[in-house]
């Protein structure tokens, strides 16, 4: 099976700023590691992550990617790497929507 690992906008500008800072910053440095190698586990079982119940995928994610799954990985320092699967046929597209802190996770998730 063939997984193509894609990044939202959003994702893609969280990815390129720590990679970016991981070069002088040891928590960055940690995180941009992290990020690494959740995504190669991710490219081997595409249903790595911890599946999140319908009924509490976010509107923004069904309104703005049309999501039908979502799956969430932890990440150091209570981040969450948030991403869904979408089936092309021949290939696995795992489209990472959002890398948020856990402050940003409750909000969108609803919790207190």
């Amino acid at each position: 099976m063939n997984v193509i690992i894609g990044f939202s906008d959003d994702a893609k500008a969280i990815y390129d700023y720590v990679s970016k800072r991981s070069l002088s910053c040891k928590a960055e440095k940690i995180m941009y590691s992290a990020i690494l190698r959740n995504i190669a586990l991710i490219k081997q079982n595409p249903m790595y992550g911890a599946p999140v119940p319908k009924r509490l995928i976010p509107k923004e994610y069904l309104s703005k990617y049309h999501v039908q799954n979502l799956y969430r990985v932890e990440l150091p320092f209570f981040w969450r790497m948030l991403y869904t699967l979408r089936d092309n046929k021949v290939e696995v597209i795992a489209f990472v929507l959002d890398i948020v802190d856990h402050k940003d996770y409750n909000k969108k998730f609803r919790y207190k």
